[in-house]
């Protein structure tokens, strides 16, 4: 029997400075070939992980928003889905924006959702402790060294006030964004409004 643990979704985040250095190829390569690197790194980072910098084909930091619901899954993640290497998924209906992605090597206790300001939602988690007298927040540092981050691009129609999130049997996450019935409505007034001449 599997069992669903609702996650909160936090909207009120404001740690300067967050994310503020990027990830490059050149230094994850570095880091995942240090001895003693964690295997939960190597895990959370690997090809076909959500927070892997290649899931999308090429080098992408994913600190770095990205506008996942304006490509289509199947076309994005062809050639590791045909090699078995992700079971990462999105999609849309008309009601709502849906993300289906298992976390490897995290665990529940870790993964933390943000919404910033309405148009970024980032999913992340601390795996690694700072050692004592590091003053500053891990996001905003080398967080790599620390813990893992993917940061999403929210669509312009999604009502970021109603999204839930998902653990299943402590491994599958699932996000759900419900879209604004209102903004076609508004999307269309605004199309439709004559212009007045003076």
């Amino acid at each position: 029997m599997s069992s669903c643990i609702k996650l909160e979704v936090q909207t009120d985040d404001q740690t300067p400075q967050k994310w503020c250095i990027s990830l490059h190829e050149d230094v994850l390569k570095r880091f995942l070939s240090q001895q003693g690197s964690p295997i939960t790194m190597h895990k959370v980072f690997g090809e076909g992980s959500l927070f892997s910098p290649l899931l999308f084909g090429k080098f992408f930091d994913p600190s770095d928003a990205f506008p996942l619901w304006d490509f289509d899954s199947d076309t994005l993640l062809y050639n590791l889905r045909n090699s078995g290497k992700t079971t990462v998924d999105w999609f849309h209906t008309d009601q709502a924006y849906v993300l289906k992605a298992p976390l490897p090597g995290v665990g529940k206790t870790n993964i933390q959702i943000h919404v910033e300001k309405g148009k970024i939602m980032e999913i992340s988690g601390q795996v690694k402790q700072q050692r004592e007298g590091k003053a500053k927040d891990w996001r905003s540092c080398n967080w790599w060294l620390y813990g893992y981050v993917r940061r999403l691009e929210l669509p312009e129609d999604a009502d970021c006030r109603k999204i839930e999130a998902f653990l299943t049997d402590g491994v599958v996450l699932e996000i759900r964004i419900p879209r604004n019935p209102l903004y076609f409505g508004t999307l269309e007034m605004k199309i439709q409004q004559p212009k007045i001449s003076e």
